[in-house]
């Protein structure tokens, strides 16, 4: 049993270790933003119920030292804890840890109960133990000057009294920060207080953070850096994501539930959290108010050209801000602004959800401008640039923007539209079950391809130690791996919609041949009636569900680590994921993309026939209306 953690010894103490290495005290830091003396690092390490100490490292300093002052401040043993950096699991070099990087402090799996007291003191203690700046950018590079400004901008009104405001749509907590003149210029939204997160305002609690989230592919508290991403993503600002930036702040406005039914404390104190700012952008309405036909197409195609990119699951009509265009001919004119990018680049391929689908805007081809555009886009590069600015970011992430990146750019130099590709990865529901999308159906091949390629041999775990989390789920089911990384080891059958399909294509042959005929000649890429009948004999299984719970199954590594820890990727609790990408090593995730790539053509000019048929369908309809 551990003392009392609201104890005035312990509150000394914790407050005796934490305000002598920060960097400053709040209020009236005079610490210089981004300098550090030589060999220092400053860190933010976040328990799993978003609790958030800051501490400066020496170089000397490792994960066990961390974990000890963190055991004196939290008083409750940390042996049995994991002290995490997005997929990395910290023993004891931190030399992958950069200056101003937040740590994810958790408790191991099969140690937790619910008897085990929590890595973090109640809301009435050690919350508001934060004695840096009031807000501070994690990381100080140059792509977040614009949001530098909107810092200062908080800091001032902070010191003159002027409180934020929260917002009371949505499932999570977020706030507007305002400046001196009470105008809003930031919405910021604490990590911890996501739907599920343990300290939401409106009552979606019940998970620790790092634990499957609103999306079982996107985990709770990991919104924030995706919204980050999003913006960092938005190459030469076209699509117009306001600057984002993950920031530590403090400030008395902020949830706190004490204990396990999120119950709110009485009184409000100083609270610091880690979570997304992002600027306020002054706007007129939302895209739900307001008629589509207006929309430019140029702001459309840019809007749609990142949602592809980053897969986001999210994009409705409310998060699509509508602003007026003022000024001599634009009467009648407005701008498009995409915010809340909080459920882009899921861990596995998912379903997305793109309003813009069906609006006419996305029918029309894209431009040269655009196509140039798309064609420049380099994946490999852009996911160096995020490990730079994001280093917390998981694997599994950056390899859904590889793979859709290529998907669109791809797609659009083969002479696809937007509506078209956005089509190819959505998924249809058929007879009330979720089929996979076109896109989907082609990684599962890829998959099918590469296993086949493989010599079998005695198992090896390959970069293991990078890629372990824990994470635990009261649902969570052990899965066997299938050859196609669905992530269930069931097989719900790979498709009923494809055995549609098949009889769709043998009716529609003929014009399906023509389109094909005008493709080059290549042994590497098969039509599609043996893409379609070499699916049809891939062994998924019946469809119905396997749960072996607690079930010792090959490839879930087990025994890695003294305390069981298994790969982040194999936690992922069985959900709705008919492709994996996580769980390939180096050499089968490049031949995957090889093969990848091979089926593409057959599969794009199967939906250019698709859309032809359907384009002739319309007309004779319409040309039939007197």
């Amino acid at each position: 049993m551990s003392r009392k953690l609201d104890s005035p010894v312990q509150t000394q103490m914790a407050v005796a270790l934490f305000k002598g290495p920060m960097t400053g005290e709040y209020p009236g830091s005079k610490r210089v933003e981004g300098k550090q003396p030589a060999g220092r690092r400053r860190v933010y390490v976040q328990t799993e119920t978003g609790c958030v100490f800051g501490m400066e490292l020496d170089r000397g300093d490792s994960a066990h030292t961390v974990k000890r002052r963190l055991q004196i401040a939290l008083n409750v043993p940390t042996d049995e804890s994991s002290l995490t950096f997005g997929d990395l699991v910290l023993k004891n070099d931190l030399s992958a840890v950069r200056n101003d990087s937040p740590l994810l402090l958790t408790r191991n799996l099969m140690h937790r109960s619910s008897s085990t007291p929590c890595l973090s003191p109640t809301g009435r203690d050690l919350q508001q133990r934060d004695w840096s700046s009031p807000v501070e950018i994690l990381g100080n590079s140059d792509w977040f000057a614009g949001t530098k400004q909107v810092v200062k901008d908080i800091k001032k009104a902070i010191k003159m009294g002027v409180d934020p405001i929260p917002v009371h749509s949505g499932l999570g907590g977020a706030y507007y920060f305002r400046n001196t003149r009470g105008d809003s210029v930031a919405i910021v939204k604490p990590t911890d207080e996501e739907p599920f997160a343990p300290n939401n305002p409106k009552g979606f609690v019940g998970k620790a953070l790092g634990q499957p989230g609103l999306k079982r592919s996107v985990r709770v508290g990991e919104t924030g850096f995706r919204e980050v991403a999003a913006y960092l993503l938005d190459k030469d600002h076209s699509a117009n994501v306001p600057p984002t930036a993950l920031v530590k702040i403090t400030h008395s406005i902020f949830n706190i539930n004490d204990g396990v039914n999120g119950n709110k404390p009485q009184k409000k104190r100083l609270v610091s959290k880690i979570a997304s700012c992002q600027q306020f952008i002054k706007h007129d309405f939302d895209a739900s108010d307001h008629g589509t036909s207006s929309f430019p197409v140029a702001a459309v195609h840019r809007i749609g050209i990142l949602d592809i990119r980053i897969l986001n699951t999210d994009r409705h009509a409310g998060n699509l801000l509508v602003r007026k265009l003022d000024g001599v001919g634009r009467f009648g004119q407005v701008d498009l602004i995409p915010i809340d990018h909080g459920l882009c680049l899921p861990e596995c391929l998912e379903d997305p959800y793109f309003e813009w689908i069906h609006w006419p805007q996305a029918s029309i081809p894209f431009s040269d401008d655009e196509l140039d555009y798309i064609e420049k886009l380099n994946p490999v590069e852009e996911c160096e640039m995020l490990r730079r600015e994001l280093p917390m970011i998981r694997e599994a992430c950056l390899r859904v923007l590889v793979l859709c990146t290529i998907f669109l750019k791809e797609s659009a130099a083969y002479g696809l539209c937007l509506a078209e590709i956005g089509e190819m990865m959505t998924r249809e529901f058929r007879s009330g079950e979720e089929e996979p999308s076109e896109l989907e159906v082609i990684c599962m091949e890829a998959r099918r391809m590469v296993a086949e390629r493989e010599v079998p041999s005695p198992k090896v775990d390959v970069g293991v130690e990078e890629f372990l989390f824990d994470i635990d789920s009261e649902d969570y089911v052990t899965r066997i791996a299938s050859p196609f990384g669905n992530g269930s080891g069931h097989g719900r059958s790979l498709l009923s919609k494809l055995e549609e399909s098949i009889e769709e294509e043998e009716e529609s042959e003929g014009e399906e041949q023509q389109v094909l005929a005008s493709l080059p000649p290549s042994k590497h890429i098969p039509s599609v009636e043996k893409l379609s009948m070499s699916l049809k004999t891939t062994s998924l299984g019946e469809k119905n569900f396997q749960k072996y719970v607690g079930a010792k199954t090959e490839n879930v590594h087990m025994a890695n680590t003294s305390s069981g820890h298994r790969s982040a990727n194999e936690q992922l609790p069985a959900s709705m994921s008919f492709v994996k990408l996580a769980d390939m090593n180096e050499d089968d995730w490049t031949l995957f993309l090889e093969k990848f790539q091979d089926l593409l053509y057959p599969a794009f000019a199967k939906q250019k026939s698709v859309t032809l048929g359907q384009r002739q369908r319309l007309r004779l309809g319409t040309s039939c209306q007197f």
